[in-house]
């Protein structure tokens, strides 16, 4: 238990300093290649800060603990919007573009659309039984592939918010090229190591404590995994890179679901087990709680009360689950 302890406090310094080093090397790539910082955001940054959840649900999957891969995917999305983007909106509003809410919040809300349709696929076609079946995994990695062409097609028309805080930097102020590599590469080192390291330490003390797998995947790992996409999104606020934070989390998301998702259940099928409509519905809610917020209040800013409110029913939801243990 102190082991676990020792480990949970190292896995989170590292990931603090890595979510520092990658949002500044992110931003310097971005202002070099000329394009966005959320689509900086909505690749790299994601990809980066999702590893540890694809590593994690991957070999839960080979292991045969679908439960604790599929829970991983579910939690981490819900812990994304209603944590990540509550907290980052509590620090700082966040400024989010008219494309943004036309195109990719959206794809957030199918995503989650799609897990609601896979976790009762049991009922839709009579089998009884709801899993993320092999050709299911397939049919995600072809819309993550669409998704990326998507994404990388329109990487040179960015769209920035008036306040996204996209600073331009005289040419002897800028970052040099190998330092910028060095921050992401080494940000992101920091990420995966730290945020594994962490969820070791969290799971050791939530098996000693008799906890569920299920609910492990759900909250534990969940949070652990999501602590890369919540520093990073925090500290990109903090330095008003708000395209990287939105972008960090819509990116992170989408590749949770058809990435992540989609790669382990074609390893093995996922059966949802004790992971049900409450939880689903859940990531339904924070993903058009997400929509309802940056569209329709504050003239496309999710302000520090709406980020509160988002973090408020995270609380409940936690809280539901241990009542339910």
């Amino acid at each position: 238990m102190v082991l676990d302890i020792i480990w949970l406090v190292v896995g989170l310094l590292l990931i603090l300093a890595g979510a520092n080093a990658l949002t500044d090397g992110a931003s310097a790539v971005a202002r070099r290649m000329g394009i966005s910082e959320l689509t900086v955001g909505l690749t790299v940054v994601a990809f980066g800060t999702s590893a540890p959840e694809l590593v994690i649900s991957v070999l839960a999957a080979a292991n045969g603990n679908a439960a604790l891969a599929i829970g991983n995917v579910v939690g981490s999305n819900i812990m994304n919007i209603l944590v990540i983007i509550g907290v980052t909106a509590m620090v700082r509003p966040i400024s989010v573009t008219r494309s943004v809410m036309s195109q990719e919040i959206p794809m957030v809300i199918l995503s989650s659309v799609l897990l609601v349709v896979l976790g009762n696929s049991g009922w839709l076609d009579g089998t009884g039984v709801n899993e993320v079946s092999r050709v299911s995994g397939i049919f995600l990695l072809v819309f993550f592939l669409l998704f990326m062409r998507y994404t990388l097609a329109s990487a040179r028309q960015p769209e920035l918010a008036p306040d996204s805080g996209n600073d331009v930097k005289k040419p002897g102020e800028e970052m040099p090229v190998w330092r910028s590599v060095l921050y992401v590469a080494g940000g992101l080192a920091a990420l995966v190591w730290g945020g594994d390291r962490f969820v070791g330490g969290a799971s050791g003390i939530a098996s000693a404590l008799g906890v569920s797998e299920a609910v492990i995947g759900l909250t534990i790992v969940a949070a652990g995994t999501s602590l890369p996409e919540l520093a990073t999104s925090v500290v990109a606020a903090v330095k008003g890179r708000s395209g990287l934070a939105v972008g960090n989390v819509i990116g992170s998301n989408i590749f949770n679901v058809l990435m992540v998702l989609g790669l382990s259940a074609t390893v093995s099928p996922l059966p949802f087990g004790s992971i049900g409509n409450f939880d689903l519905m859940t990531l339904l809610l924070a993903s058009l709680l997400f929509y309802i917020f940056g569209w329709f209040f504050g003239h496309r800013t999710i302000t520090r009360a709406e980020g509160a409110l988002l973090a408020a029913v995270y609380v409940a939801y936690v809280t539901v689950l241990l009542c339910r243990l």
